[in-house]
């Protein structure tokens, strides 16, 4: 008996965890989930206070990372609004979506999370900033509410009512509706700055100390704030729908900030993103995860999510398991690139990252970086220009200033070790069979991509809108 009880107390549980599967992946027509993805516009990942930041006041969204899981290792393949989107929505490397370079697009035919999604029965829309062409490839339905246009300066506060009224549309039919704000990307104009007085700010070691910086650096963070306050009112909105319950949270920080070595760089603090995922009743509160995830990988989850059959052409796979915390890892590598033009002239990057190093290959090393944002007045408001007189003064500013505008042909940093990425041990011989061994796979993947390096990244290229492979 006691065999018996023990045998059909064992299939009780199994068949316990199959149901709740099975609802919780959604192959039940009334059970699949609803799925609000927020997003951020050039949010430095490590400064919203649940992922260590120690200025911006980041309530709602530690609040929400407290109520779900946080993942401490995901990535954007190419540290650009546009590339960055264009992966998250196809699920694709950029060569091959054929956006590969910022302000260009995918190639005509190339399906996305709207032409999946819309095939499983669910509604897809986007409120806000979109970066995203041409059409055919993302047929979203249009939310109004959100600013769209990422750099402007007297931008009106959203009205929540599109999103709420895209929320409550249908109830028999699924919703799928990624709210991405303009915030914090430049100029910094939003918020209350004056909560962030300049002298009091503790200056992360990437940043020159400048009272010009210290000042861009103070607004900075109030338009961190803004989003976090925007992030806290399309969270009351989605309670006030009653759908809340059965809906999948998820939030991204996007790319990093517009000071130097943020964006427009494969550096951490460019690549790195934050991400959040809330799913009520499955995945345990206040839970993290060093589970190795890209912005190739969402789309696939979505899929997964939605009950849909995973798509063979596709860059990135799901990790509904990690989710469901049925799996601690993910990915063996991430594999990010950059090329520079439209926003400089030529500089192509190639990276890979594993559990515990940041390999990075500069194709042009004895050039010298420029990016045209930097370097124009009317966008970097001064500061950038303080920090390089400083460098004239400063040991810690040149050296930063010098890291930035001159690159050698290969980077490998320690991720544990060396968070800020100051120490390159490429050249260290402790380190060369580690070396080797990265080099090797991202000289694989780029044979897979079919990426001929420096020809991608040309004016002639650009042209051409998508990259043709």
């Amino acid at each position: 008996m006691k065999k018996i009880s023990l045998t059909f107390l064992t299939l009780l549980g199994y068949f316990s965890n199959v149901l709740l599967l099975f609802s919780a992946t959604g192959n039940g027509k009334n059970n699949r989930p609803n799925i609000l993805f927020i997003m951020a516009d050039d949010c430095t990942y490590n400064e919203i206070g649940c992922y260590g930041g120690k200025n911006a006041r980041t309530p709602n969204i530690d609040k929400l990372a407290g109520e779900g899981m946080m993942f401490n290792r995901a990535y954007v393949g190419m540290s650009m609004s546009v590339p960055c989107r264009h992966e998250l929505y196809t699920g694709l490397y950029a060569l091959e979506s054929g956006c590969a370079w910022n302000h260009s697009q995918s190639r005509p035919g190339t399906k996305s999370v709207f032409h999946y999604l819309t095939d499983l029965g669910y509604r897809v829309g986007v409120s806000g900033k979109k970066h995203i062409e041409p059409a055919e490839v993302f047929p979203y339905i249009n939310v109004p509410g959100f600013e769209e246009n990422c750099v402007f300066a007297k931008e009106k506060k959203e009205d929540v009512s599109g999103i709420k009224l895209f929320m409550e549309q249908d109830n028999d039919q699924p919703f799928c509706l990624f709210v991405c704000s303009t915030n914090p990307h430049a100029p910094w104009t939003l918020g209350d700055a004056s909560a962030y007085p300049p002298d009091k700010l503790i200056l992360p070691p990437t940043l020159g100390d400048t009272p010009e910086v210290r000042e861009a650096y103070s607004r900075y963070l109030a338009e961190v704030t803004y989003f976090d306050r925007q992030v806290g009112e399309i969270l009351k909105t989605l309670e006030a729908t009653g759908l809340a319950e059965n809906t999948i949270v998820m939030l991204s920080t996007e790319q990093g900030w517009q000071f130097s070595g943020g964006k427009w760089t494969n550096w951490d603090l460019g690549v790195h993103t934050g991400l959040i995922v809330k799913w009520a009743g499955v995945i345990d509160s206040d839970s993290k995860t060093d589970a190795l995830v890209q912005y190739a990988d969402i789309t696939p989850t979505l899929i997964d999510i939605a009950g849909g059959k995973a798509k063979k052409n596709l860059s990135g796979k799901s990790f509904l398991k990690v989710l469901l915390g049925k799996k601690n890892e993910h990915r063996e590598y991430v594999y990010c690139m950059h090329n520079n033009v439209p926003e400089g002239k030529p500089y192509p990057i190639r990276t890979i990252i594993s559990n515990e190093y940041h390999y990075i290959q500069n194709l042009l090393p004895d050039s010298t970086y420029f990016e045209k944002h930097l370097e124009a007045a009317a966008h970097n408001e001064g500061w950038w220009q303080s920090w390089k007189n400083a460098a004239k003064r400063s040991e810690r500013e040149r050296f930063l200033v010098d890291r930035f505008y001159n690159r050698p042909a290969e980077e490998l940093y320690s991720v544990k070790n060396d968070p800020n990425q100051f120490n390159n041990l490429a050249n260290n011989r402790e380190y060369a069979r580690i070396r080797k061994k990265l080099n090797k796979e991202l000289t694989k993947w780029r044979r897979e991509q079919k990426d001929p390096g420096i020809p991608v990244d040309t004016q002639s290229a650009h042209k051409k809108k998508y990259w043709v492979q």
